[in-house]
């Protein structure tokens, strides 16, 4: 499917009336793209050339081509592309120093930060689409107030705003990609949250990092921007002066010019008690990819530089994206400060961390004076209560 305004495009049917034969468009018939994001781009971009052909007013192909739109109301969503690998990353500077002031106040940000584009391995498996509902989790984690850890529902239940970078063709095993050659491999952009369990993070993040209290479900919105979609929306990549530049293998006059996106992001909550009194979500918070410290880019360079080799439809997270004002953060952890104080929503509910019934919204959108603006579709997902052991 091609999102058209209201619309898609059955890509599908479109191959059925022969109104168009390409490589590109022969990739796109079964259920998952990974077989067209492994093609090279410029097929890519030929079938993007050829489809806007196809739907321009006054074309010859029109009547074929109009039977081939489906309202986009009336379509059930799945994930776009099988997703093989999934890696987080950690590339908000404000969001590492708020998360860091919580554990370590002394020291925020551990000194390589500022050195290294630092990411875990996540679990594809539980990737799911916009609308997904999943149980709250249950794992081990150890309250301040017992001497040992109990194993119950998560308490510390959140959101973590992010995009989520698609990857397209793929590099040999052994073959770093440079950094003027990374944008080739980014097939297209959508919203993730990754959601988070910080009381189970809390307690079984050191020595290795997230497991169980990250692998539970993560939320991605149904439609992929491609890169090439977004080539008006580029932006400079811009860090603070007293910020140490990238090591060179990191460094291009292309990604200083060009390296990041300008998306307006969005995080709206609405609990269970709003939608049974019709209320309509409430916005938390608005940020911008645009104010990551690591550029799409540089996660690709970096995830690759010891030989890694990524393959198409493989999915990179940037980490939860915040802007440097309160209004502009991407996680509940970081808006109440740890749980205290709490957040006090316009139905008089509180709220520290999310809980049962609690759903959270994601809106990203591009706009710039002189081009169409382009959204990503929502990326939605509902806290359901804890299933018994």
């Amino acid at each position: 499917m091609v999102a058209i305004g209201d619309f898609a495009l059955d890509l599908r049917a479109l191959a059925r009336t022969g109104a168009l034969r390409s490589e590109g468009l022969d990739a796109c018939q079964g259920t998952r793209l990974n077989e067209f994001m492994a093609l090279d781009g410029a097929i890519w971009s030929a079938l993007r050339r050829d489809l806007s052909h196809l739907l321009s007013v006054g074309a010859a192909e029109q009547s074929a081509v109009a039977p081939c739109l489906i309202p986009r109301a009336k379509l059930e969503f799945a994930l776009p592309a099988t997703v093989g690998d999934f890696t987080d990353f950690y590339t908000s500077i404000h969001h590492a120093t708020n998360i860091g002031k919580l554990f370590r106040p002394d020291q925020p940000r551990l000194p390589n930060y500022e050195w290294v584009p630092l990411g875990y391995h996540g679990r594809s498996s539980s990737l799911n689409v916009s609308g997904q509902c999943f149980p709250r989790p249950r794992s081990q984690f150890k309250r301040a107030e017992q001497p040992t850890p109990v194993v119950e529902p998560c308490r510390r239940l959140d959101h973590e705003l992010e995009i989520s970078i698609f990857i397209g063709g793929h590099n040999a095993p052994g073959e770093p990609i440079p950094i003027d050659q990374a944008d080739e491999q980014i097939f297209g952009l959508c919203l993730l949250n990754d959601w988070s369990a910080r009381d189970i993070q809390a307690w079984e993040y050191q020595p290795l990092g997230p497991f169980l209290a990250k692998n539970f479900a993560s939320t991605l919105s149904p439609w992929i921007v491609t890169a090439e979609a977004l080539a008006p929306f580029r932006t400079t990549f811009q860090r603070p002066a007293e910020r140490p530049p990238p090591l060179p293998y990191l460094r291009s006059v292309q990604n200083t010019a060009q390296g990041a996106f300008d998306v307006q992001l969005e995080v709206f909550i609405q609990t269970q008690s709003m939608r049974e009194n019709g209320w309509t979500p409430e916005r938390l918070s608005r940020s911008n990819y645009a104010d990551a410290f690591w550029t799409a880019a540089q996660l690709i360079t970096h995830h690759t530089v010891n030989g890694c080799n990524l393959r198409a439809g493989d999915l990179l997270g940037s980490g939860t994206m915040s802007g440097a004002t309160p209004a502009s953060q991407g996680a509940m952890i970081e808006l109440t400060d740890g749980g205290d104080p709490p957040l006090t929503l316009r139905s008089g509910e509180q709220r520290t961390f999310l809980e049962d019934g609690d759903a959270v919204t994601f809106r990203g959108r591009c706009a710039r004076e002189g081009f169409v603006s382009i959204g990503f579709g929502e990326c939605a997902g509902t806290v359901l209560p804890a299933r018994s052991i």
